[in-house]
């Protein structure tokens, strides 16, 4: 793709998120508008609302799931791992304006949601191993698990004070998670 094409496509996404996250009745004119791009380039990647909400939605996906890997670059793994789940709690409450899109685009469909999980599942791996190695969790953990664990993200109400509310749920995980200690010699 071109760079000023990938531009275009970046700049609409960009714009479609933000909008989508505002109302799910927003216009396919009014997101070219807010891009800055034409119509026609708009249909021109996106041929339907629903091919778009997919592709923000995706990409949304891969954003936090690269993130894990580029906080594990710049923080020891606990706090890696405590920043993912932040992250990841941010993008369980955009989610929640977004739902009523994602559901019109029949974006529930067994196929979407493993691919989504999997990269979120894949993503917790790359952290809790890293964990592991560091010994700040046990050696046994299974990232579906504390998948499951974590599903608590997706209640959270995001008109409240969901920040506060995540770091809660992740330090009770994360307690959960920790290595046993050490049995005194016999």
């Amino acid at each position: 793709m071109r760079a000023d094409a990938q531009q275009n496509r970046d700049a609409i996404l960009e714009a479609a998120g933000a909008a989508l996250l505002e109302s799910a009745d927003v216009s396919m004119n009014q997101i070219a508008q807010r891009a800055g791009v034409g119509n026609a380039t708009l249909h021109r990647n996106f041929p339907t609302k629903d091919a778009l909400i997919l592709a923000v939605y995706h990409r949304e996906v891969e954003q936090v799931a690269a993130s894990a890997a580029e906080l594990l670059a710049a923080h020891p793994a606990k706090e890696a791992l405590q920043l993912w789940v932040e992250r990841l709690a941010q993008y369980a409450m955009t989610k929640q304006g977004l739902a009523g899109a994602l559901q019109a685009a029949a974006y529930s469909t067994e196929e979407h949601f493993t691919d989504v999980y999997d990269q979120i599942a894949g993503a917790l791996t790359l952290l809790l191993t890293a964990a592991e190695e560091q010994r700040v969790i046990r050696s046994d953990t299974d990232p579906h698990d504390v998948l499951l664990a974590l599903a608590g993200l997706w209640q959270m109400n995001p008109a409240g004070d969901w920040r506060a509310q995540s770091s809660r749920l992740f330090a009770i995980v994360l307690r959960g998670l920790r290595p046993a200690p050490a049995s005194p010699p016999t």
